[in-house]
C-alpha cells in the first residue's frame, strides 16, 4: 500500500512547494505531455495539484499567477485552461444546483437497485475491486485505490469503459470516484461523468478507444480489438434546468468583530478578501461524515488538512482557533468571544452546503449572521459558466487581467 502521507502531505507549504517545482515545466512542455499517463511510478508531466486546489489549501488565482510569472500566456494557455475547467464546472453547477440534488438521489436509488438484483451488484463489486478481466481498467481500479488520484485521462477512459463497454450506472461510477478521490468534488466530478455520459452535452459521448489508450501509456496497456465498446450512445436523462441566478455575496462591515468559519471547501482562510476587520477567533467545521463513506485515505487527507489549517490560523491571528460540529458549538464560541457576525467563504454547491445553511438560520436566530464573501476569481469567472465551456474559455484573457494576474514578457 502506497504511504500516502508522504505522496499527498495534507498542508499548504507542500502545496506550494509542488506548485514551485511545477511551474518550470507548466509552458509549452505540459502542453505537449499532459495527456501521456505514465502510471503511479512514472514520470510525473502533469501537475498533481488538484487535491490542494480542491481544499484550497492553494487557489486558482495563486497558481495561474505563480505559471504567469515564468510563462506566456500563450505557453501557459493549455494548463490555464485545465485550472478554468474545474472553474467552470463549479460554475456551472452554481448555476444548476438540481443536477447535484438529481444525481444524490440516482445513487440512492441505484444502490436500493442492486440490492434487489444480486447480479448486478457483483458486477459493481467487480469493477470496485478491480476484478473485470478488462487489464487497463483493473489497474487503474487498484491505483485509485491506492493512490487517491488517476490522471484525468485516465479518469476519462475509466468512466467511459464504466458506462459503455461495462455497462454500470453512471452515478455509481460518480461516486465511487467521489469516495476514493483526493481532489473529489462534486462538481467536476458528477459533471465530467455527465459529459462523458452524453448527459451535459447532449448527445456527445466520449468513448475509450484501445489505440488511444495505447499510444498514451506508451504501450503499457493495449486493449484488445474486441475487448472495449465499440460505440458510445448518450445516455438518456431528464433535459438540464435552466440556469438560475448565482447567490449574492455578501459583505462584511468594516471593523466588524467577527469568527472565521473554515470548511474544507476552503482552507486557507489567512488569503480570504477580508479587509479591515477584527477577527477574534476562528472555528474549524468538521461536520460528521460517516454516512458519505469515504475511502480512508480520503478522509486522512481531509483530517490532515484542517489541522494544517488550524495550525496555520492560530500563527497568522493569534486568536482561539476551535474545531466546531454543531450550530451550537459556534455560536456558543462566536459569543464567548464577542463575535458580531461568522464569516466564511462562498460555499458552493455540495455536500457542505446544506450544513451551512443550517447554521446560517440557526446563527441568524441567534443574531450573529453568518457572512458568505466571494473570492473574486469566482465571482468574475462564475458568472460566464451558464453554457458550454467556450464562454468561460474566451473571457479568461479579460478576467484575468481584472485579477490583475499578468503574464511574463518572455514567449517560453
Amino acid at each position: 500500500m502506497t504511504d500516502l502521507s508522504l505522496l499527498w502531505p495534507a498542508t499548504r507549504r507542500d502545496g506550494q512547494q509542488r506548485l514551485a517545482e511545477f511551474v518550470p515545466v507548466a509552458g509549452r512542455d505540459y502542453a505537449s505531455k499532459r495527456n501521456y499517463d505514465f502510471g503511479a511510478g512514472g514520470p510525473v508531466n502533469v501537475s498533481r495539484l488538484s487535491p490542494y486546489i480542491r481544499h484550497r489549501l492553494i487557489s486558482e488565482s495563486e497558481v495561474v499567477t505563480a505559471v504567469l510569472q515564468a510563462h506566456s500566456r500563450i505557453a501557459a494557455d493549455k494548463f490555464i485552461q485545465e485550472v478554468c475547467w474545474r472553474t467552470y464546472w463549479k460554475g456551472w453547477l452554481e448555476h444548476r444546483p438540481q443536477i447535484w440534488a438529481h444525481y444524490l438521489d440516482e445513487v440512492a436509488e441505484q444502490r436500493a437497485s442492486l440490492r434487489q438484483i444480486g447480479s448486478a451488484a457483483a458486477k459493481i463489486d467487480a469493477a470496485e475491486r478491480g476484478d473485470t478481466g478488462i487489464e487497463c481498467f483493473d489497474a487503474w481500479t487498484r491505483e485509485l485505490i491506492g493512490t487517491g488520484y488517476l490522471h484525468n485521462h485516465v479518469r476519462m477512459w475509466f468512466a467511459s469503459i464504466w458506462i459503455f463497454t461495462l455497462k454500470l450506472p453512471w452515478a455509481l461510477g460518480a461516486d465511487f470516484f467521489m469516495r476514493h478521490l483526493l481532489d473529489g468534488d462534486p462538481a467536476s466530478n458528477t459533471l465530467s461523468w455527465r459529459w462523458v455520459a452524453g448527459l451535459h452535452t447532449r448527445g456527445k459521448t466520449y468513448l475509450a478507444r484501445a489505440d488511444n489508450i495505447a499510444e498514451y501509456t506508451v504501450g503499457r496497456f493495449k486493449p484488445g480489438r474486441n475487448e472495449l465498446a465499440a460505440f458510445a450512445a448518450p445516455l438518456s436523462d431528464v433535459p438540464s434546468p435552466c440556469p438560475v441566478p448565482l447567490r449574492a455575496a455578501d459583505a462584511v462591515a468594516k471593523g466588524q468583530r467577527v469568527i472565521l468559519l473554515v470548511t474544507e471547501e476552503d482552507l486557507s482562510p489567512e488569503t480570504w478578501p477580508l479587509i479591515d476587520v477584527d477577527v477574534c477567533g476562528v472555528a474549524i467545521f468538521t461536520p460528521d461524515t460517516t454516512a458519505l463513506n469515504w475511502a480512508s485515505p480520503v478522509q486522512a487527507f481531509k483530517s490532515g488538512a484542517f489541522v494544517d489549517a488550524n495550525q496555520r490560523a492560530a500563527g497568522h491571528w493569534g486568536k482561539p482557533v476551535k474545531a466546531v460540529t454543531s450550530s451550537d458549538q459556534l455560536v456558543g464560541f462566536a459569543e464567548d468571544q464577542g463575535a458580531r457576525a461568522i464569516v466564511t467563504t462562498t460555499i458552493p454547491v455540495g455536500f457542505v452546503r446544506p450544513h451551512i445553511d443550517g447554521l446560517a438560520t440557526v446563527c441568524g436566530d441567534a443574531g450573529i449572521p453568518l457572512i458568505q464573501v466571494a473570492r473574486r476569481w469566482d465571482s468574475l469567472f462564475w458568472p460566464h459558466a451558464t453554457a458550454g465551456f467556450f464562454k468561460l474559455k474566451e473571457r479568461i484573457p479579460s478576467t484575468l487581467a481584472k485579477l490583475e494576474v499578468t503574464p511574463a514578457e518572455r514567449s517560453s
